[in-house]
C-alpha cells in the first residue's frame, strides 16, 4: 500500500510539472495562447493508459478534453469529475522564478497553475493512471472533463460543451471539481472547507456619454461626471447580508469547533466566528452578502478635451437568489445618462448538503486526517459548477489539500509567485483515490 501512495504522490508531481510548463494563459480574448498543447498532453497520457478520450475544440487552439470512464455498478448515475486547463496570465518579473518553470524549492512546487487548477489536473490524471495500471473500476461511471477557458466564465469550454456536447453529460446527476476540501487553521485546529454552493457573476459595464468639448468651455453634459456619479451611488450601496443554507451550516460547525457563539441575528457573533478563521476568512467573510468592485476605468484622451464617451467596469458576485436584486439596484442608481451593459451573468450555485457524496467526501477526509473538522462552504468566486448546473447536476467543489499552518492559500489564486506544498499534493491524490472508490 506504502508503494502505491509513493508511486500516486511521484506520479502526480510529475504531471503537474509537465502540466505547469505548458502556457495556457487565458487573457479573456482573442489574445490567448489556448490550451490546445496542454489538452494534448492529456489526450496522449489517457490513449497511453488505453482510454479513447475525445479533445473538443470550441475555436482553433481552444481545447477540452473528454472521456467517460466505465464503473463496476453501471445502473448509478454518472460523476462528473472536472478540472480546467487554462491560467491567467503572469507578468515574470513580478515573481520570484519562472511562472511556467514548475520549480520545486525546499518542498515547494511554484509555477501558474500550481493551485488554480493544474495541481488538482495532474491529481486527477494520477488517480486515473493508477486505475488503469491495477485494473480498477470506479463504482460509478466517472465523466472525465478538461475545460478550456474557465478563467474567462467557460463560454469556449463548459458552456460551450454544455451547448454541444450535451449528449456526453447523459445520464449525470452530480458534479465535482474546484475549489474545496483544503484545510485552514480554525482556532488551532486543522479544519477542511467542503464546498457546496459558489456565488453568482454579474460583470456590467457602465457606458456614460456626454457632450464632446473644449476643457475650458462650462459643460453640464460631461460624461465623465456622469459615470463617476453613477460609480458613487452604486458604491454606497449596503447589500443586504443573508445566511444561506451553506453558510449557516458553516457557521454552525465552526461554533461547535471553537466554543464561540453562534446566533443567525447577531453580526458580531458570526464576524467573531468568520475572524476565527484567520487568512482564509477572506473568502468566508464575503460570502454572507453580495459583493460588487469597481474594476477598470476608460475615459478621455487628452487633458484639455471633454470625452463625449466614458465607462467603467464593475464586478458584481450576487448571492443565490440576489442576481435580479442586482440589476435592477445598478439599472435604477446608474440613472438615464448611464447605460448598463452585460459582459458576463452567471448563476448562482446550493447544492443539497445531506447528499451522500457530501458524506463520501468527510469520511474520506476523516480516514486520512482523523482528528480534523470539516465544514461546508460558498466559494465567494466562480467556476465550471456554473454550466454543469444548467444540466441539473448537483456540483461540489472537493481538491484536498492538507496545508501547513501559516499557508496563505487563498491569496495564491491568481496571485504573484503562485505555489503549493509537494506533501499536499500527494495527500490531495491519496484522498480523491479513496474518495472516487467509495461514492
Amino acid at each position: 500500500m506504502e508503494s502505491d501512495s509513493t508511486d500516486l504522490a511521484a506520479q502526480t508531481l510529475s504531471i503537474c510539472r509537465d502540466l505547469i510548463r505548458i502556457d495556457t494563459t487565458n487573457t479573456g480574448d482573442d489574445g490567448s495562447v489556448g490550451e490546445r498543447l496542454a489538452a494534448e498532453y492529456v489526450l496522449g497520457l489517457l490513449q497511453d493508459l488505453g482510454y479513447e478520450p475525445h479533445l473538443v475544440e470550441s475555436r482553433p487552439k481552444r481545447a477540452s478534453v473528454l472521456l467517460r470512464i466505465e464503473g463496476s455498478q453501471g445502473s448509478r448515475p454518472a460523476l462528473v469529475w472536472h478540472g480546467h486547463l487554462d491560467v491567467v496570465p503572469a507578468i515574470a518579473q513580478e515573481w520570484q522564478v519562472d511562472p511556467f518553470g514548475a520549480e520545486v524549492i525546499d518542498g515547494i512546487l511554484w509555477g501558474r497553475g500550481a493551485v488554480d487548477m493544474k495541481n488538482v489536473d495532474a491529481m486527477m490524471l494520477a488517480v486515473v493512471k493508477q486505475w488503469a495500471l491495477t485494473g480498477t473500476k470506479p463504482p460509478r461511471d466517472i465523466l472525465l472533463c478538461f475545460f478550456a477557458d474557465e478563467e474567462s466564465g467557460g463560454k469556449l469550454g463548459a458552456h460551450w460543451l454544455v451547448d454541444h456536447q450535451r449528449e456526453f453529460f447523459e445520464g449525470a446527476n452530480e458534479a465535482v471539481g474546484e475549489v474545496g476540501g483544503f484545510s485552514t487553521s480554525l482556532a488551532g485546529r486543522r479544519t477542511y472547507l467542503i464546498q457546496t454552493a459558489e456565488k453568482g457573476i454579474a460583470w456590467l459595464r457602465l457606458v456614460a456619454k456626454g457632450t464632446a468639448g473644449h476643457g475650458s468651455a462650462q459643460n453640464p453634459d460631461n460624461a465623465v461626471n456622469h459615470l463617476v456619479d453613477a460609480l458613487s451611488r452604486i458604491a454606497q450601496v449596503s447589500w443586504p447580508r443573508e445566511l444561506t443554507p451553506t453558510m449557516t451550516a458553516l457557521l454552525e460547525g465552526a461554533s461547535e469547533l471553537t466554543g464561540l457563539r453562534f446566533e443567525p441575528d447577531d453580526p458580531a457573533a458570526i464576524d467573531q466566528i468568520i475572524a476565527a478563521f484567520g487568512p482564509a476568512g477572506r473568502w468566508v467573510a464575503p460570502s454572507l452578502s453580495t459583493s460588487c468592485n469597481l474594476t477598470g476605468l476608460d475615459a478621455g484622451s487628452k487633458v484639455n478635451v471633454v470625452p463625449g464617451r466614458a465607462q467603467a467596469m464593475i464586478d458584481i458576485r450576487p448571492l443565490p437568489g440576489q442576481r435580479d436584486l442586482v440589476f435592477e439596484t445598478v439599472t435604477d442608481l446608474a440613472g438615464p445618462q448611464v447605460k448598463v451593459e452585460t459582459i458576463n451573468d452567471d448563476v448562482a450555485v446550493q447544492a443539497p448538503l445531506d447528499r451522500p457524496l457530501v458524506s463520501a467526501m468527510k469520511a474520506a477526509l476523516k480516514r486520512a486526517d482523523p482528528s480534523a473538522g470539516i465544514v461546508p462552504y460558498m466559494l465567494p468566486a466562480g467556476t465550471d459548477a456554473k454550466a454543469l448546473s444548467r444540466l441539473s447536476l448537483a456540483c461540489y467543489g472537493f481538491a484536498p489539500l492538507r496545508l501547513p499552518d501559516g499557508f496563505d492559500f487563498t491569496a495564491m489564486f491568481h496571485g504573484v509567485d503562485e505555489r503549493v506544498p509537494v506533501e499536499a499534493l500527494a495527500f490531495g491524490a491519496e484522498v480523491l483515490a479513496d474518495f472516487l472508490a467509495q461514492c
